[in-house]
Order: structure tokens, then sequence, then C-alpha cells
């Protein structure tokens, strides 16, 4: 998996401002009784591998980052880094996302922290898809 990094000037690190957007289309999710469903067919961000949207409002209990994998596979993330509850952006190229603060702390698609500030691991999310609509389960 490598050293990889996201390459964000200092600017967007101090101020934890994220590379990863809203969904172009909102109505493409939902949430109710504690399941997130994205409709895929309507969430283009999500069609390639590592491609993402986070997902927030809405009356989430809190912000979610979905990542479709360079595995192929879907992950879901509640999206606060340990360290200082800044967003988090997945790596390229890797099966790892990334804080977007100055601390840059990397953790694996199993939420597992493998360099950084943050002392703690990041929480993850059960996914399934079900025909063309992934249900993440918080």
């Amino acid at each position: 998996m490598g050293d990889k990094t996201l390459h964000r000037n200092i600017f967007q690190r101090i101020f934890g401002i994220c590379a990863t957007k809203l969904p172009s289309n909102e109505d493409c999710w939902t949430f109710d009784n504690g399941k997130i469903v994205v409709d895929l067919a309507h969430a283009p961000e999500l069609a390639e591998k590592n491609k993402a949207i986070r997902l927030e409002k809405k009356n989430l209990p809190g912000r979610v980052l979905v990542v479709k994998g360079n595995d192929g596979e879907y992950h879901a993330f509640k999206n606060y880094c340990t360290h200082g509850k800044r967003r988090l952006d997945p790596v390229p190229e890797t099966q790892q996302v990334q804080c977007c603060s100055v601390g840059k702390s990397v953790f694996d698609y199993n939420g597992k922290l493998i360099s950084g500030s943050a002392k703690e691991d990041i929480v993850i999310y059960n996914v399934a898809v079900d025909d063309s609509k992934l249900v993440i389960t918080i």
C-alpha cells in the first residue's frame, strides 16, 4: 500500500478542507431507522473505483464518508478523525482514508490507525448492496 498521501496545501490542512464533495444529487440518499440507502443509479460519484461522497445532515446523527475503493467494494466510515474530528478523504490507489488536517492520520478500510496524530481507530459501518441500492447500517 505504500506511503501515499493526499496532496493538499497547508491552508487546506490548517482549515480542514476535505477533498471529498457532497453528492451532486442530494436526493440520491435517504436516512431512516438507522439505515442510509444510497441509490447508486443516482450517485455517479460512486460509479468508479477510488471515488467517494460525504453524507451530512438529513437527520443523520453524524457525518458519513462513503467510498468505492480501489478493491471495487463499497466502504462507509463515520466521517470524523479521532484526532480533532476533522473529515476524512480516501487516498487514491490505496485501501486507506486520511484525515484532511495537518496531522494527516491514515486509517485502513477496517478503520485501523496506520499513522498520524490520531490515537484511536475510526468507526466503520456495515455496507450491503441490494440491487442498485447501497445500504449502510449505522
